[in-house]
């Protein structure tokens, strides 16, 4: 287990957040120098980003002097730098074995940055509504796909010079028009379920704007409701 040292047994503080620190900070060094930029130029970026971070504190925080690294600095940096936060705080190939939280045993950054975007699974932790996110995204990519199928098959089958070709093409016209129908389904009933939950689903791509159905107008007859 990694102990306490030198001065942070008299803060109190452990070496995880020190080492976190470092990881950032080799990590900022390293894409700096890669992109030709001078802490200045990073300076500038992040201004331009909207969130200032100054020439002195990046070079502080290179140095290892800088005290504390907000995540919002950690954000704003990624971003001018044109990588992931996640990267910066777990350099991968750059840094070969990192700790998760304080007084843990070293761990492959691999593993570590798994387990922090939640790509690995950790038993007993909740993933929120990231797996209903990921599987709407599956199903907007099978709906869109089986839609863009559907009409190449349909135009095979109005340009086919014969029979068995139109009859093929109207097969794999079907056969993707089900596939659509199937998806837009899941996607309405999972969409539902976010609802249900307080969720705001994620916006749909105009083509499969039917899939949420509209708000029933409690004043029309039932046949003006189809």
């Amino acid at each position: 287990m990694t102990q306490l040292h030198g001065d942070d047994k008299e803060d109190g503080f452990p070496e995880w957040e020190d080492r976190i620190k470092a990881n950032v900070a080799g990590e900022v060094r390293r894409r700096r120098k890669e992109m030709g930029w001078s802490a200045q130029d990073l300076a500038d970026q992040c201004e331009r980003l909207g969130h200032p971070v100054p020439r002195n504190v990046i070079a502080n925080m290179e140095s290892g002097r800088r005290a504390s690294l907000p995540l919002v600095d950690v954000m704003v940096l990624a971003a001018a730098l044109k990588t992931y936060p996640p990267c910066l705080i777990f350099p991968v190939g750059y840094v070969d074995q990192t700790q998760e939280l304080p007084f843990q045993d070293l761990v492959p950054t691999w593993d570590a940055l798994r387990r922090f975007t939640g790509e690995q699974d950790v038993p007993g932790h909740d993933a929120g509504l990231v797996p209903d996110f990921e599987a709407h995204a599956d199903l907007v990519c099978t709906a869109l796909a089986a839609l863009e199928e559907e009409e190449r098959a349909r135009f095979t089958a109005e340009a086919a010079t014969s029979p068995a070709q139109q009859e093929d093409a109207e097969g794999r016209r079907a056969k993707h028009a089900d596939q659509g129908i199937s998806a837009k389904y899941n996607l309405r009933y999972l969409r539902r379920g976010l609802r249900d939950n307080g969720a705001t689903p994620p916006d749909l791509p105009p083509a499969l704007a039917d899939v949420d159905p509209h708000e029933v107008d409690t004043n029309s007859t039932p046949e003006e409701r189809l």
